[in-house]
């Protein structure tokens, strides 16, 4: 066997140094440098995640279904019983003598009749310009809505959900 020569020990040891050098960076690493690479990777997922949602906003916005409103201005009619008696309705201005149900946020008829309320907690009847009920303090000041109207039957162009 020939004698090792001086530059195969010397390559044999930078490569050993070399080797050492790598694991030790594995083992212990240089955290402060760890801990400076933090923001170059969430960055990027942080700008991901904001690209994402508004993505997802913009195609709610433009594909979300919209509902039909209509206003319902005026008095309309009182439902009745079975025997044929007005129903008043619960904390809605109505008048019996008219026999009709007011928007919310009237107080008085056309020909200056006081409309009255019907409170939806204790169910005591009180004039519609007293804003809290008498009975049992209910504060019930209505404004003027809008009331939405939906079709009787299923949606157009599919069925009912079960």
């Amino acid at each position: 066997m020939p004698p090792v020569s001086g530059d195969l020990a010397t390559s044999v040891q930078q490569a050993w140094t070399g080797f050492l050098g790598l694991v030790n960076k594995v083992v212990s690493p240089d955290w402060g440098a760890l801990v400076a690479l933090i923001p170059l990777v969430v960055a990027p997922l942080v700008a991901l995640l904001l690209l994402a949602m508004l993505g997802r906003w913009t195609v709610f916005g433009l594909l979300k279904p919209r509902t039909k409103v209509r206003r319902v201005e005026g008095a309309r009619a009182m439902e009745r019983d079975a025997d044929g008696a007005l129903v008043p309705p619960v904390g809605a201005p109505f008048s019996l003598r008219t026999g009709l149900v007011y928007p919310f946020g009237t107080p008085r008829t056309d020909d200056g009749e006081d409309l009255a309320v019907i409170c939806p907690m204790c169910r005591v009847e009180r004039l519609a310009q007293v804003g809290t009920c008498g009975n049992c303090g209910l504060v019930l000041t209505m404004k003027r809505s809008i009331e939405i109207a939906r079709p009787a039957g299923p949606p157009p162009g599919g069925a009912a959900i079960a």
